[in-house]
This record gives C-alpha cells, sequence and structure tokens, in this order.
C-alpha cells in the first residue's frame, strides 16, 4: 500500500511530555510548578503531568503516579527531604540512567533524607549524581542557606551572557529567596554557571554563589539546576523566562522566539517547616 499523499505532512508532530516531581515542604512548589506546567500547555505545545506528595506536601513518603516517568521527555524535581518506598526511587533510577534530561529547583539539592544504616541513604546525595550540586544540606559541603530574613541580588555571569537560557533575562534582577551556599566545590566540574547570587542582609558572612547552571550528568542527561524556588521568584519576570527558556533548552528546543508574556502568579510561602 501506499500512503495517500501530502498525508505523512498531515500528522501533527508528537508533543513533548514535561513530568513535574512535587513535595518539598516549605516552599509550595506543588503550587508554582503547576501555573508552569499549564503555560507550557497553553502556549508552548507541551503536554505535562504534575505529582504530588500524597496526601499533602508534609508527606514524605509518597508521591503517587511517578510510573509516569517512563514515558517522560523530561522530568523536573522540586523535593525535599522525602522517605520514598524503593519501587518509587526505581522509576526515578531509570529514568536516570535513561540519560533523559532533568531539572531541579532549590530543595532538590537535599531532596531524601533517609537515616543511618537504610540502603536507600545513598539517595541522599540525589542533588550531586543527578545535577552537580552538593549532595544533600549541611555536612562537610557546608551546604546552608544565610538566614530567613535575607534576600538575594541575582546577576547574568558575564561568561554566560550570550546562553540561549538566558534569552530574555534581565542582566539583574532580585528575588526573595535567601542565598544557598554551594561554593567552594559545587557546582560539579563541568558545569557552566548562568546566574551569580549576592546575599543581601545576610546572617553571617556570606560570599557571591551560583543560583543556576547546567551540566551533565555521569547517565549523559542534560542537567538545570537553579536554588531559587521561592513562590515570591516565581513573580519574577526573568524568573519565569528563565525557567520556560531552560525547559527547551532541555527538551533541544530553540527558546521561543516569541515571549508570550509574564505569567500571573500569585502562591504564598509559609509552610510551617524551614529550610
Amino acid at each position: 500500500m501506499h500512503a495517500l499523499p501530502g498525508l505523512a505532512n498531515t500528522m501533527a508532530p508528537r508533543k513533548p511530555y514535561v513530568v513535574f516531581v512535587t513535595g518539598d515542604h516549605e516552599y509550595s512548589g506543588e503550587l508554582t510548578l503547576p501555573l508552569i506546567a499549564a503555560e507550557l500547555e497553553k502556549n508552548y505545545g507541551m503536554r505535562t503531568k504534575v505529582l504530588k506528595a500524597y496526601p499533602d506536601y508534609n508527606a514524605e513518603k509518597d508521591i503517587p503516579g511517578l510510573e509516569a516517568l517512563k514515558e517522560a521527555d523530561l522530568a523536573v524535581f522540586f523535593l525535599r527531604w522525602r522517605l520514598l518506598p524503593k519501587e518509587q526511587l526505581t522509576y526515578i533510577d531509570d529514568y536516570l540512567k535513561s540519560g533523559k534530561p532533568v531539572m531541579g529547583f532549590r530543595t532538590t539539592t537535599h531532596a531524601f533524607n533517609y537515616p543511618d544504616g537504610d540502603d536507600r541513604k545513598t539517595w541522599n546525595a540525589f542533588g550531586e549524581f543527578a545535577f552537580g550540586s552538593p549532595p544533600g544540606w549541611g555536612g562537610k559541603a557546608a551546604h546552608t542557606h544565610y538566614g530567613h530574613k535575607s534576600t538575594t541580588d541575582v546577576t547574568i555571569i558575564p561568561e554566560a551572557a550570550k546562553n540561549p537560557i538566558l534569552t530574555g533575562v534581565e542582566p539583574s534582577f532580585h528575588v526573595a529567596s535567601w542565598l544557598y551556599r554551594v561554593l567552594p566545590d559545587y557546582p560539579a566540574k563541568g558545569s557552566v554557571p548562568l546566574l551569580m547570587g549576592k546575599s543581601v542582609n545576610p546572617d553571617k558572612e556570606a560570599i557571591d554563589n551560583p543560583v543556576a547552571w547546567t551540566w551533565q550528568n555521569q547517565w549523559g542527561g542534560k542537567t538545570f539546576m537553579t536554588t531559587l524556588g521561592h513562590p515570591e521568584d516565581f513573580q519574577v519576570e526573568s524568573v519565569q523566562r528563565l525557567v520556560i527558556n531552560a525547559i527547551h533548552w532541555e527538551l533541544g528546543k530553540p527558546v521561543p522566539k516569541q515571549w508570550k508574556g509574564k505569567l500571573d502568579i500569585n502562591v504564598p510561602y509559609g509552610h510551617p517547616k524551614k529550610s
């Protein structure tokens, strides 16, 4: 049989499938990321799925639906100190080892918090092996932040100014996030820092630290990581552009030629646990 003339050209291309995995105690990622997902579907030709901790953001042992990662083209993580069962970790493990791209926000540097003696404890270093970030909170990496009363001035790193992820991002802008310390040992060797943060009103002596970078993990997966993620950060148009651009970059697509406009994101901060 022969295809009808022009039939192949009428088939719509497959839409990229982006799966968001949320559960972070504090920063309302389960509320902000669905708004990003909706924008991707409305204006950027993507399919999305948002997974949430069950029964709420404080529940550490269950994120239903992780089997969606088997079909995902991009996995986006906003996690904090989860204690997921092995069968759920397997979906994340299989995804990572497929070499597909990953994106992480803020507390994903310490996504898991298994106790000593637990054979899942190696997952506490998820931030390091997936994103080139410090391997969990505190510890030898001195991964900490500069106080909940501080904020952060962000600037484009000059060497990265022409990176497509930074298209339309202002040279400098201000965010509510208190600055995370990742230096001196992170981001990992081979990373490309994009944005630098300077703590404003820190609670201790502060040094400037990268707040966004790209990297390639050991399975060949493209990585974008940002330590930004306070819900008020998502109100900043430059942060919105950064995220939308990075998602396109991760998927191997050109960044949008035309910005569809600022998103209306108004999510409160105030989950009870701190970090």
